[in-house]
C-alpha cells in the first residue's frame, strides 16, 4: 500500500527504510531541503541502549533546582506562558517516582536494545557508513555519590541482560586512556560495551538514498500545513502547494508534531527540550576520547566521530526557541577541556542547537492512533538516534499488520489514558 511519512529526521528515514523492504509504496515530506536537518543534525553521537533512562527520576526536582544554580549547570528553564510546558512539567514531575522510574526505563531499555540489534543487522546488510565505533559509552562519576548511586540502574541492567562494568579509576582509564591525563578528576565510572558511536546525520543522509534507489519519493521544501480527517481515517494531507493522499500515514515530526495532531484531536504530551553541541577537530589523537565518555556532573557526552570531537548536552525548558545561547557553548567548552585537554582544537569548534521531543515519562510514542490508518513514531527525547533503527522497525511491522519483534504496547499512545 501507499505510505506517507512526514519527517525527514533519523526516525522519518529509518521508517522509510523498514516500510519500503516491507513492500510499501513510501513517500516522505519534509519542509527542510535535505535529511536530517534538524534534530538529528549535529547530536552527541551515541547509540547507547544501555544508558536509555527517564529524566523524571527520584531526586530530580532537588537536583533540578541544584543544576539550575550551578556556574555550568545542565539545565535551564525559561518560563513563559504557555499551557503546554506547564502541563509538560507536572506530568514529569509525577514521573519522578522510584516506581515510574523503573517502569518508564524497563519500557525504555528494550526498544533501544532492539534498535542497536537492527542497526547492526542493517550495516551488515548493506554496507553503510558513517564514523561509527563500537567501543563503548563511559558514564564518569567526579564525586563517590554518583559512584554509589548506580545501584538502580544497574539492577534494571540485570533485568535485560545488558552487559556492563563497574570501574574504579584504572578501569576507566584502561577504557578510554586520554583520561590519564586528569587521573585526579574522577572517583569511577559505569562502562556500558554494548554501546555504539557515529554521526547521525551522515548516517540519515547515506539511508535516504538508498531508500530513493528502492524507490522511496522524497519531497524536500514541502510545508505541511494540515492533516484532513474523514470519519475515523486520515483522508490526505495538504501542503503549501499540493495534496498528498495515502494509504496510511506516519506522524515523525519529532518536537513539531503536536502542532499538527492537536489539530485532530490528538494529544501527545511531546515538549521540546533543547539541547546544544560543539564539534571540534582533533588536535591531539592521543588526549581525544576512544568512544563516548558521559560526565554525569554536567550531563555532557563527549564522542569520537572521525576526525572531530562532538559534545552534546545540556537541557533547556524553552520552548521553541533556537538560539545559540554563549552560556551553554562555555559548558560544552568547560566539559571537553576538563576531560580531554588538548584534544580538541576548540577555538574551532561549531556550535550548534537543536529541540529534542521529549515524552514526560521518558519512552517514545510507537504504533496506531484512534484514525485507523494514521501511525505515530515521535517523541524519542535524547534517545533518536539510539533507538531510530528498532522504532522505525517496530513502526513498519505494525504497519504491516505484523506483529513486532519486540512488544511495542507499552510504548503506545493509550499508556497516557
Amino acid at each position: 500500500m501507499k505510505v506517507l511519512v512526514l519527517g525527514s529526521g533519523v526516525v522519518g528515514v529509518t521508517s522509510a527504510w523498514y516500510l519500503a523492504q516491507a513492500g510499501h509504496d513510501v513517500v516522505v515530506v519534509d519542509r527542510q531541503p535535505g535529511p536530517a536537518l534538524e534534530t538529528s543534525f549535529a547530536n552527541a553521537g551515541e547509540i547507547s541502549p544501555g544508558y536509555s533512562s527517564p529524566w523524571a527520576g527520584p531526586g530530580i526536582p532537588v537536583k533540578a533546582i541544584k543544576w539550575m544554580l550551578m556556574h555550568f549547570g545542565p539545565l535551564v528553564v525559561r518560563p513563559k506562558f504557555d499551557p503546554y510546558m506547564a502541563l509538560w512539567l507536572i506530568r514529569m514531575l509525577r514521573n519522578c517516582t522510584s516506581a515510574r522510574y523503573a517502569r518508564n526505563k524497563a519500557r525504555m531499555v528494550p526498544i533501544a536494545e532492539y534498535s542497536r540489534d537492527c542497526l547492526k543487522e542493517l550495516r551488515s546488510e548493506i554496507g553503510i557508513a558513517y564514523d561509527e565505533r563500537m567501543q563503548g559509552t563511559l558514564q564518569l562519576f567526579r564525586t563517590q555519590k554518583q559512584y554509589e548511586g548506580t545501584a538502580g540502574d544497574i539492577e534494571v541492567l540485570k533485568q535485560f541482560g545488558v552487559p556492563y562494568e563497574l570501574l574504579d579509576p584504572a578501569g576507566c582509564i584502561g577504557a578510554e586512556p586520554a583520561l590519564a591525563n586528569v587521573k585526579g578528576k574522577f572517583v569511577g565510572g559505569l562502562r556500558l560495551p554494548g554501546d555504539e558511536t557515529g554521526d547521525c546525520q551522515m548516517f540519515t543522509d547515506k539511508l535516504a538514498k538508498l531508500c530513493a534507489e528502492k524507490g522511496v519519493a522524497f519531497r524536500f521544501n514541502t510545508t505541511i500545513t494540515s492533516i484532513n480527517t474523514s470519519g475515523n481515517r486520515i483522508a490526505s494531507v495538504s501542503t503549501e502547494t499540493e495534496e498528498f493522499t495515502a494509504d496510511a500515514y506516519v506522524v515523525a515530526f519529532g518536537s513539531y508534531s503536536p502542532f499538527l495532531l492537536r489539530r485532530i484531536g490528538v494529544h501527545i504530551p511531546v515538549y521540546p527540550i533543547k539541547g546544544y553541541s560543539i564539534t571540534a577537530p582533533i588536535a591531539d589523537p592521543d588526549s581525544a576520547p576512544v568512544s563516548t565518555v558521559m560526565d554525569e556532573t554536567y550531563k555532557v557526552a563527549i564522542t569520537r566521530l572521525g576526525d572531530r570531537i562532538r559534545a552534546g548536552g545540556t537541557a533547556e525548558i524553552s520552548g521553541y526557541d533556537l538560539s545559540l545561547r554563549d552560556a551553554r557553548r562555555a559548558t560544552l567548552h568547560h566539559s571537553v577541556g576538563d576531560l580531554f585537554p588538548g584534544g580538541g582544537d576548540l577555538s574551532k569548534a561549531t556550535f550548534w542547537t537543536g529541540l529534542r521531543p521529549m515524552t514526560p515519562d521518558g519512552p517514545p510514542i510507537i504504533g496506531a492512533s484512534k484514525y485507523s490508518n494514521l501511525y505515530l513514531n515521535t517523541g524519542h527525547g535524547t534517545l533518536g538516534w539510539t533507538m531510530a533503527c528498532g522504532s522505525g522497525r517496530v513502526l513498519a511491522d505494525i504497519v504491516s499488520g505484523k506483529s513486532p519483534d519486540v512488544d511495542a504496547s507499552p510504548l503506545e499512545i493509550t499508556r497516557y489514558g
